[in-house]
């Protein structure tokens, strides 16, 4: 006899035959399949993308000495300096910091100096002497700079104001001199260069004045170890250190003293760079007539580096534009980087030389002949 509950299980059974009942899937409940995700999906490739490496920013490097100047981010003004050149003026204040020393002739066959300051511009520079016609052309290659010296000639004065030049002279800028009364006069007045400067608040940056540099000396020089040129009353000698590999400088016979510096002044590249020299419209006090060394045109020159010498010619084709120093190739000389001490030699006369170039022909001072305009003067 069938009883109640095995009839209802029957009964169940019966329903779910006829409905298809199934064990629930896991979808049952209506949630999103699943099935897409399931399959794998593109994997980023795990090589990373390579960072760029940065481009260094060069370090510039000052066109007057060929060094690096990693704090400035533009070239800084440029300050001259004329300074006296007697044994009165040594120690000298601050030509140890000029990135160019010039020596040029003044009456009666002594020298004085102009110095070029912008990498470093001392606080004390001097003793300050006064202007030169010779200083109108030279400089006119740094465009505007400021220029410091004690006074001029009379008729002198014009020829500055029309000139390139930007005159921080006592006359414009007495504040930024002072007497050093531990000195005799006349060679006891100094400048302070940063104050000078704020006196010439448009004065030309450094720029190109037809000098290049390298550290590595230029092939086929010569062994060059001093260079000795003499006016009639002043001398300049330079003879290489090989410890410090630059040339010890000496005026007038002696070692030029330094302020700042114990073992005196040093040249990293010395030039003897013949000139034409006439005599000039200007005199002094005494009736010595002020010689007019022609910086503009072309001209022989000579080049010591490093303890070699290179025969070398130079050339201005106006007074914008710098002074280029080339070799007999034509190809131009590389400076050591450094100071550089030129020397305004009359191309009468030639410098001593040690040793003695191979040729007599290599110091033929006269090979080329410098114009000018003015030469007529």
């Amino acid at each position: 006899m069938t009883t109640p509950r095995v009839l209802a299980a029957l009964t169940i059974a019966a329903a779910c035959a006829v409905a298809g009942c199934s064990t629930p899937s896991p979808n049952a409940t209506g949630a999103p399949s699943t099935e897409a995700s399931a399959r794998p999906s593109p994997q980023a490739s795990s090589t990373p993308t390579p960072t760029p490496t940065p481009t260094p920013t060069p370090t510039p490097t000052s066109p007057l000495n060929g060094l690096p100047q990693p704090d400035q981010d533009e070239p800084s003004p440029v300050l001259v300096v004329k300074l006296d050149n007697t044994r009165f003026a040594q120690p000298h204040a601050g030509l140890d910091r000029a990135d160019i020393v010039y020596i040029e002739e003044v009456e009666y066959g002594i020298t004085r100096l102009a110095a070029v300051f912008s990498s470093t511009v001392p606080q004390r520079i001097g003793p300050v002497r006064s202007a030169r016609i010779t200083d109108i052309d030279l400089l006119a290659q740094y465009g505007s700079p400021a220029f410091s010296f004690s006074g001029a000639q009379r008729k002198m004065w014009p020829v500055i104001a029309n000139s390139s030049l930007i005159d921080i002279s006592p006359n414009k800028a007495a504040f930024a001199y002072q007497r050093d009364f531990s000195r005799r006069a006349p060679y006891n007045y100094f400048l302070d260069g940063p104050e000078g400067l704020t006196a010439a608040p448009d004065a030309s940056q450094a720029r190109d004045v037809g000098l290049s540099f390298n550290s590595t000396p230029p092939p086929n020089g010569s062994v060059g170890l001093s260079a000795r040129y003499e006016w009639s009353a002043s001398s300049a000698e330079f003879t290489y250190d090989q410890a410090s590999r630059l040339y010890r400088v000496s005026l007038n016979g002696r070692t030029a003293e330094a302020e700042e510096a114990p073992d005196g002044q040093r040249a990293a590249t010395v030039v003897i760079q013949y000139v034409k020299q006439e005599p000039s419209d200007f005199f002094d006090k005494g009736g010595g007539n002020t010689p007019h060394a022609i910086t503009i045109g072309k001209g022989a020159a000579v080049v010591l580096r490093d303890g070699l010498m290179f025969q070398a010619k130079w050339s201005r084709p106006d007074a914008e534009s710098g002074t280029t120093f080339t070799d007999g190739q034509g190809q131009v000389l590389a400076f050591k980087p450094g100071q550089q001490w030129i020397v305004l030699a009359n191309r009468d006369a030639a410098a001593t030389l040690f040793p003695t170039p191979p040729s007599s022909k290599d110091i033929d001072t006269s090979n080329e002949s410098a114009s000018h305009p003015a030469e007529s003067e």
